[in-house]
């Protein structure tokens, strides 16, 4: 069985608070389907460049529908090595999709190895492990110490983990300017108080006393709690670590919700502006409608004004012929013609240069529209790129479609899983900003079951994540539903793996506002 690993790493702003700005590396990792097997599977753990002599071997069993994992690690040294804020280790479980899970904490005892035995509900997955501040972090740091680490006695069917899964860079617990005191371990005291006040400190950097001020709030009078523990004359460990952990949580919640929150200002400070500099091309554009009339207008009074010099010079050409017999007379009248004729010339050219004038603010007018249309192009790879970091999305005439897979419904059914609602409430996150923006939400199955069964769930998938989207403030009048059954595939379905990508639900993104017309969307799928 050839196996290929392979890493990338790239850096990027998520976003931007008063306090903090954290960078997010990008990894990936292969996994093993682990569902393929009936006996135990082995894996080996292999340490990173961060600490080369780590190592480590896993147990994993199938139990029910439920992945048992015992792993035993060596040679782990102390968290502290990359700096104060980190404490402990968590082992992580990474689906082919890119969601992290938080499987459980490696404690280090002093023999520098640890054990671990847990479970998790995920199929195909692949294993590391990282430093983090605290148990209860819900992504994890790019100080990865260790990796699964897939070799020809592995047993199992691999998959290379196609999306990138996020991982907080290394010092993002510490933002630029923010005061973060050394940790100073005492040993008559439990790591899960140390691990509290990471926790709370962490939640303040990132915002939390601004943007989830009730949460924090919380978490402080817990750590007030913890202190008093921790300070009494004979101290309870049982207490204090359950008021620890109590404090943990709390503020990591407040962290989530305060860099939620921040998010949804800085998309909404992008609306706005997005529709700030459309509004000004409009009416910039209105503004050079009006010259370039305004230049015609004055072109076709100069052509007026040139036949009425013409027929001036006849009417002084015949009266000097009528004239020569009164000499005076005649000269006269000439005179007066030929000041007609060239005030007739200069009324021309000064025409002929607004004119010229006009025709450049046109094309200026041009250049806005073109730029309007630039603009447009950019929200709508913008689009692309958000909810691509949320589920498979691809740039189609018909507008931006974005592929949820069936393992985001119940085998059978038209139930959605948290991990749906999870991602289809990011995705109602961005769509809610540009309410011009359409959904056609289409359902699909593969050719399992009778026709009649299958266009029944289709319909009802599409019409389940229509109704949770109408839950999320979505206007019904901006989606559709509808389903297909077995009708549309777009894979074979003699294998297990073309009938899974055929079970699929697909929300078609399109408006004025990224460039597909509305009458895009109603066309034939093909």
């Amino acid at each position: 069985m050839k196996i290929a690993t392979f890493f990338s790493i790239f850096v990027m702003t998520l976003g931007v608070s008063a306090q903090a700005q954290t960078n997010v590396i990008s990894r990936t990792t292969p996994a093993v389907n682990y569902g393929h097997r009936h006996s135990n599977t082995p894996i080996d753990f292999r340490g990173t460049d961060l600490m080369p002599a780590a190592n480590g071997q896993a147990d994993v069993r199938t139990n029910r529908g439920v992945m048992e994992v015992k792993v035993e690690f060596g040679e782990l040294q102390s968290p502290a090595t990359f700096g104060n804020e980190y404490l402990t280790y968590v082992l992580w479980a990474i689906s082919p999709e890119g969601r992290p899970v938080n499987l459980g904490e490696v404690l280090v005892g002093n023999d520098h190895r640890s054990k671990l035995d847990v479970t998790t509900n995920l199929q195909a997955f692949a294993m590391i492990v990282t430093a983090e501040p605290y148990y209860a972090v819900r992504r994890p740091s790019n100080v990865v110490v260790l990796e699964n680490a897939i070799t020809p006695e592995t047993n199992g069917t691999t998959e290379p983990v196609d999306a990138k899964y996020e991982l907080i860079g290394r010092g993002g617990y510490i933002p630029t300017g923010y005061t973060f005191d050394p940790v100073v371990l005492n040993a008559k005291l439990p790591l899960e108080f140390f691990e509290a006040r990471n926790a709370v400190r962490i939640a303040r950097s990132e915002g939390a006393d601004q943007y989830a001020s009730e949460s924090y709030g919380n978490a402080v009078r817990q750590m007030k709690e913890a202190d008093a523990l921790a300070t009494a004359r004979h101290v309870d460990k049982k207490a204090l670590i359950s008021v620890s952990r109590e404090v943990v949580q709390t503020a990591e919640d407040a962290t989530e919700i305060s860099m939620k929150r921040m998010e949804d200002e800085r998309v909404d400070a992008e609306k706005r502006a997005a529709e700030g500099r459309e509004r000004d091309a409009k009416a910039q554009s209105r503004q050079d409608m009006q010259a370039r009339q305004a230049a015609e207008a004055q072109t076709a009074d100069a052509n007026r004004q040139r036949t009425q010099a013409e027929s001036a010079a006849a009417d002084a050409n015949a009266q000097r012929t009528q004239a020569e017999n009164a000499a005076a007379d005649a000269d006269s009248k000439r005179a007066t013609a030929e000041q007609a004729t060239a005030d007739a010339q200069q009324q021309q050219q000064a025409a002929q240069a607004d004119s010229d004038r006009n025709r450049a603010a046109a094309a200026a007018s041009d250049l806005q529209l073109q730029q309007a249309l630039k603009d447009r192009e950019a929200l709508r790879a913008s689009l692309l790129l958000q909810f691509n970091a949320i589920l498979a999305t691809r740039d189609t005439a018909r507008g931006l479609v974005v592929n949820m897979s069936d393992v985001l419904f119940d085998t059978g059914k038209f139930t959605l899983r948290p991990l749906a609602r999870e991602k289809l409430a990011k995705i109602s996150g961005i769509v809610l900003a540009y309410p011009s923006l359409l959904l056609a939400i289409e359902g699909d199955t593969d050719s399992v079951g009778s026709d009649s069964y299958n266009q029944d769930l289709s319909e009802k998938r599409a019409e389940a994540v229509r109704d949770f989207l109408a839950h999320e403030n979505i206007p019904m009048a901006s989606m559709t539903a509808q389903g297909f059954g077995k009708t549309q595939p777009v894979a074979t379905n003699d294998t297990a793996e073309g009938r899974q990508q055929n079970r699929r639900v697909e929300l078609v993104v399109s408006g004025d506002v990224i460039g597909t017309a509305i009458g895009v969307v109603s066309q034939n799928r093909q």
